[in-house]
C-alpha cells in the first residue's frame, strides 16, 4: 500500500485499493502543510471565512479561479513513534481547503464534513514504522493527517451510492473536511434515531468486532462461563452484554473502581474486578471461575493471557481481539503457558472486523432493537474539538477513558 504524499502546496494521503474492505483511499484536499508560511494568502482567506460564515456561502477568488475556501483543521503525525505515544507526537494545524471534489477524482469520490472521530487501540500500531505485510493495515505517513473510523456528512458525491446530505461512517481523515476517493468501506447510515456518535462505537467497527468475535469466533452456548478483559472499553462492554443476553455467566476486568462499578451496575456483568488490585491473576480468575472459563475474549495479552490459559476449561475458546498491554512495549512479553492450548484442546483465533463486514446487516437487525428496548446500553467518553484528539488517543493506553472514546469535530 502506498501512503501519504506531502508537498508544499498540497497534502494528499492515499492507500491503494485492494480487496480488503479496510483498505480505503482517503485523499486529503488541502492547501496547507506543516510549511504553512508558504500559504499566507489561503490562510487569510480561510480565517476570514471562518469568522464571517458558518455555512459554505463565501466564494474566495485565488488567482483567476473562483473557489469556495474553508478552514480545515487537521491532526498531523509528526514522526513514527516507538514506546509510549505522547501528545507531542501529533500536531494540530489549521490550513484551508477548497470545498469541491478535486479534478479527476469526482467519479466514485465523496467530499465529507467530519462530525465524530473514533479513537481506537489499533491506531497505535499505525503510528509505528512497519514493513509492508507486517499487519492488515499499514502505518500512518508522518507529515500527513491521521486516518481512522469516523462519522461524516456528505457535501458532494461522485458515487451513486451516496448523495449530498447523507450520513456515513467508515475511514476518514482526522480533520474537518476530507475527500474519500474509494468508498467500498464507507457505510451509509440509515437509522438516525440513535446518536450519530454510536456509529463510531456500538453501531460501527467496535460493535461488529464484538458481535463477530463473540458469536462467530467463540460459538457460545447458553450457560457457559465467559471472561472479558478490558471489559469497560468500546468492545468489551458489548461482549459482556451479548453474553448476558444469551444466558452466560460473565465476569469482566478493568483498571479502576469506577469501571468495575460500571461493569456490574450498568452493563449487568455477574462479577467484575480491578486487575490492578490482584497480586495473583491466576488465583483471582480461579476465585471467579472455580470450574474454569469456557470463553475468553482477549483484549489485553501478556500476563493476563498467561493467567487465563491456566484457567480455561477443556474445549474452551479464545477470541483474540487485541493486546493493549503490549502495544507500547519495545520488547513484547512472551506467553509461557501455551501448552495449555494442547492439553485443554483449546481453540484460539485472532480476527479483525473487516473480515466480517458482510454480517453488518444481520448485526444491525439484532443490536438496534436491543438498544431501543433498553436491553443493551453503551457508555461513551466524549471530548470536544480536534485540539482534544491527541490527548484522547494517548489516553487510551493509560486507561484514562471510561467507555468508548469519541472526538467531536462538529455537531453539524
Amino acid at each position: 500500500m502506498d501512503y501519504s504524499h506531502v508537498s508544499c502546496a498540497h497534502v494528499t494521503q492515499t492507500q491503494n485499493h485492494r480487496a480488503d474492505p479496510l483498505t480505503v483511499l482517503v485523499s486529503i484536499g488541502t492547501h496547507a502543510t506543516l510549511q504553512t508560511h508558504l500559504h499566507l494568502e489561503r490562510e487569510a482567506a480561510a480565517e476570514a471565512i471562518g469568522k464571517s460564515s458558518s455555512k459554505l456561502q463565501i466564494a474566495s477568488f485565488i488567482g483567476a479561479a473562483e473557489e469556495v475556501i474553508m478552514r480545515n483543521k487537521q491532526v498531523i503525525l509528526r514522526d513514527t513513534v516507538s514506546g509510549f505515544p505522547k501528545e507531542s507526537d501529533m500536531l494540530v494545524i489549521t490550513g484551508s481547503t477548497e470545498l469541491k471534489l478535486p479534478e479527476g477524482s469526482s467519479s466514485g469520490a465523496v467530499l465529507v464534513k467530519n462530525l465524530y472521530l473514533s479513537c481506537d487501540p489499533y491506531m497505535r500500531g499505525r503510528m509505528a514504522k512497519r514493513h509492508p505485510g507486517d499487519s492488515y493495515v499499514n502505518s500512518f505517513n508522518p507529515g500527513s493527517p491521521l486516518t481512522g473510523y469516523g462519522v461524516a456528512k456528505v457535501l458532494e458525491s461522485g458515487d451513486p451510492k451516496f448523495k449530498q446530505g447523507d450520513f456515513v461512517w467508515g475511514i476518514t481523515g482526522w480533520e474537518e473536511y476530507s475527500v474519500i476517493t474509494a468508498t467500498e468501506a464507507l457505510f451509509k447510515i440509515h437509522n438516525t434515531d440513535v446518536p450519530l456518535s454510536y456509529y463510531t462505537g456500538i453501531l460501527g467497527m467496535p460493535g461488529i468486532t464484538a458481535y463477530a468475535g463473540f458469536y462467530e469466533v467463540c460459538s457460545p452456548k447458553k450457560g457457559e462461563t465467559v471472561y472479558v478483559s478490558a471489559a469497560s472499553g468500546a468492545v468489551g462492554q458489548l461482549v459482556g452484554q451479548f453474553a448476558k443476553l444469551l444466558g452466560c455467566y460473565v465476569v469482566g476486568s478493568a483498571g479502576s473502581k469506577e469501571k468495575v462499578d460500571l461493569l456490574k451496575n450498568k452493563f449487568g456483568f455477574d462479577e467484575a474486578f480491578n486487575y490492578k488490585e490482584e497480586p495473583n491473576l491466576v488465583a483471582a480468575l480461579k476465585r471467579y471461575f472455580p470450574e474454569g472459563i469456557d470463553i475468553y475474549f482477549e483484549n489485553v495479552g501478556g500476563k493476563m493471557l498467561d493467567a487465563v490459559l491456566l484457567n480455561m476449561r477443556i474445549h474452551g475458546r479464545i477470541a483474540v481481539c487485541g493486546m493493549i498491554s503490549q502495544y507500547n512495549l519495545e520488547q513484547p512479553e512472551g506467553v509461557h503457558n501455551l501448552t495449555s492450548v494442547i492439553s485443554k484442546q483449546l481453540r484460539m483465533e485472532g480476527f479483525v472486523a473487516p473480515s466480517y463486514y458482510h454480517l453488518y446487516g444481520k448485526f444491525l437487525e439484532m443490536v438496534v432493537p436491543a438498544i431501543n428496548e433498553g436491553k443493551i446500553t453503551y457508555v461513551e467518553d466524549v471530548v470536544e474539538g480536534l485540539e482534544s484528539a491527541p490527548a484522547a488517543l494517548v489516553g487510551l493506553f493509560a486507561g484514562r477513558n471510561v467507555g468508548k472514546q469519541v472526538v467531536v469535530v462538529s455537531r453539524e
